[in-house]
């Protein structure tokens, strides 16, 4: 069961990281092709639309998911803390909060994750508004 310790430290926490890293990146993607994107050349709103909208439903899920992966890496640590326990009897109530503290650290990192993921993807969303009223006032209120 130790190997449950480290797969929380470095397989969960890991994974949340990768996630975070994932999530900023088409964060800065998007919001850079939003300051670049020349709506002229966009002769229908649902290809505008298509085109604004990719790739942000993966910000939504990882904001959406990342609390959940934390959880999951505080369950399995505080089952590691319990087998020990369970296992070597009455154990130090030190070693007993530092385990729980260290499962603890997995909902905090996934919560990281979370909160700065839901807000890039609320900001890209709207961007994306702006820039299809935006079309739309150029474009005579055309839908096709």
């Amino acid at each position: 069961m130790e190997w449950m310790g480290v797969f929380v430290d470095y397989g969960i926490i890991g994974f949340l990281i990768l996630l975070s890293v994932i999530a900023i990146g088409i964060a800065i993607e998007r919001f850079y092709f939003f300051r670049h994107v020349k709506l002229g050349t966009f002769t229908d709103r649902k290809s505008l639309e298509i085109e604004l909208t990719r790739k942000i439903h993966l910000v939504a899920t990882i904001g959406s998911n990342a609390p959940y992966i934390g959880l999951l890496g505080t369950v399995l640590g505080i089952m590691a803390t319990f087998y020990t326990i369970g296992r070597d009897g009455f154990m130090d109530t030190g070693k007993i909060m530092v385990g729980l503290a260290l499962a603890l650290k997995a909902t905090a990192i996934g919560l990281l994750v979370a909160i700065p993921s839901v807000a890039l993807y609320n900001f890209l969303l709207r961007d994306i508004k702006v820039l299809l009223n935006r079309w739309e006032r150029e474009h005579g209120r055309k839908r096709v």
